[in-house]
């Protein structure tokens, strides 16, 4: 790919835009293996404050990590006819290891419920066995056929997938609601990504789940995509596993269960949502770099002033936990560095000049609006530390405006085919609650449910789509990733 800076403007064309932006700015590379990626460090320091936000809420809940096989007998997917069905097609399987053919084929893991709750039936025994909080982090593999598409739609991608039993419904319900609110304000607070959460259509669901809870965002080409789920999984695996405990009562019972996850693609969400056609924007609370200071050059007794007063300012913000880097390479000019660091998205720049040390001051730069603030020398810490919160607060006030404007209310479907053309994003209309309906319109538009809000709107009462009752209530439609 020709240059350094981004050549394609994000209106013009999204996708090239977005390619550009992951290749350029180091996010991530094309594998050598067909439909996979390389996660680069930029990219994975994301995925690790991800990791750290999550296991603080989850191991302040009771909820441990483990690790479980990736290989997983093909008898264990077969055992759950719906959860099989629902992902052979996405399966890699294993049939020869070294020169021996397998007696019994490994599917490499597409999800872990099965080889979970065959190690579940055996480590249950007693209600004072539940609740089982169990979390992994670990990789997926699904054999998409579907374009590759760098952090959205890869055939190995990270995720995180917790799984819970517990000893009545409602434990497991509140499990559910728990994990969804859970990711909201992950996602929202630290990415600084506006969600919709709600139920999936039957349609929609996880294969095998009693019911399915997702969080879904709009990208600014009017598309949507699924940024978590949370699965009430009732006692169906339970069943097939004979996952069960002896109560209170001193009788037999199945257990309930949950699973729930988030995956890397949550990057991929970051990218587009907040990008420019500078690059990158990274969100404070995630950036691997939060200040990048640059000294101005000037030759004689002021570069060594400058050198040392810019070796001070770092030592004093990383002093305070500031993730900060000195850029003081001297085969490239400032003008490079500031568009290098911009492409990356480093969230504030510090400038320091012959003239910034004459006036005992920086020159700090915002990376979300390029707005330049001269700052005092003791006001620098207070100053960062404020214009991260800022900028963080400012990035998700523009990503709600973006959803507000991707949200479409219609009433008649001559109307929904014309919206989802011409604008796209959310379409919210009232639904019937029949599959049928639902399938024509994905036939004929190619936009799915995608969400169906907890809090039911009848102010629409008729389908958009066949005009009898809605008694599916106001969903939301879009074509999606």
């Amino acid at each position: 790919m020709s240059g350094t800076g981004v050549t394609v403007k994000k209106n013009v064309n999204f996708s090239e835009w977005y390619v550009e932006v992951v290749l350029k700015a180091e996010l991530a590379d094309y594998a050598p293996v067909k439909g996979c990626m390389v996660i680069r460090p930029d990219a994975y320091a994301v995925w690790e404050k991800i990791q750290e936000v999550v296991n603080q809420k989850i191991k302040s809940t009771g909820h441990r990590n483990a690790y479980f096989p990736m290989f997983i007998p093909e008898a264990f997917l077969k055992q759950e006819a719906a959860h099989f069905a629902g992902f052979t097609p996405e399966v890699a399987w294993i049939t020869q290891g070294g020169d021996t053919p397998l007696e019994e084929k490994l599917a490499v893991r597409p999800t872990s419920e099965t080889i979970m709750y065959d190690m579940f039936s055996k480590w249950i025994r007693s209600w004072r066995d539940l609740p089982l909080k169990i979390n992994q982090w670990c990789n997926i593999v699904r054999w998409e056929t579907k374009a590759t598409k760098l952090f959205l739609r890869t055939r190995e991608f990270l995720w995180q997938e917790g799984h819970t039993a517990h000893a009545t419904a409602e434990d497991a319900e509140v499990e559910v609601i728990w994990a969804l609110n859970m990711y909201k304000e992950v996602i929202e607070n630290i990415l600084a990504i506006p969600v919709l959460i709600g139920t999936k259509s039957e349609s929609e669901k996880f294969a095998g789940a009693l019911y399915t809870t997702a969080l879904e965002s709009i990208m600014p080409d009017g598309k949507a995509l699924q940024m978590g789920t949370s699965h009430n999984l009732g006692q169906h695996f339970a069943k097939v596993f004979n996952v069960k405990y002896i109560g209170e009562d001193k009788k037999d019972h199945y257990v309930w269960q949950t699973s729930w996850g988030i995956t890397t693609r949550l990057i991929g969400a970051m990218i587009m949502v907040h990008g420019d056609d500078k690059g990158l924007i990274m969100p404070p609370k995630v950036a691997p770099i939060q200040v990048v200071i640059i000294p101005i050059p000037f030759k004689g007794l002021e570069a060594e002033a400058i050198a040392a007063k810019t070796k001070e300012v770092a030592e004093i913000l990383r002093a305070k936990s500031i993730n900060t880097l000195l850029d003081d390479r001297s085969e490239y000019t400032p003008g490079w560095k500031f568009n290098q660091w911009e492409l990356k998205g480093v969230p504030i720049r510090v400038e320091l000049g012959p003239r910034d040390l004459k006036n005992g001051q920086v020159v700090m730069v915002r990376r979300d609006t390029g707005q330049k603030i001269p700052v005092k020398e003791a006001n620098v810490v207070a100053t960062v530390e404020n214009l991260l919160q800022e900028i963080q607060d400012t990035m998700l006030a523009k990503a709600k405006a973006l959803l507000d404007d991707k949200t479409t209310l219609v009433t008649n479907y001559d109307e929904f085919k014309h919206v989802i053309e011409s604008k796209g994003g959310f379409i919210k209309a009232a639904w019937c609650g029949n599959p049928e309906c639902e399938a024509r319109i994905k036939v004929d538009t190619g936009a799915t449910i995608r969400i169906r809000p907890f809090e039911k709107d009848t102010t629409k009462n008729i389908c958009v789509y066949c005009n009898n009752e809605a008694k599916g209530g106001i969903v939301y439609f879009a074509r999606s990733y």
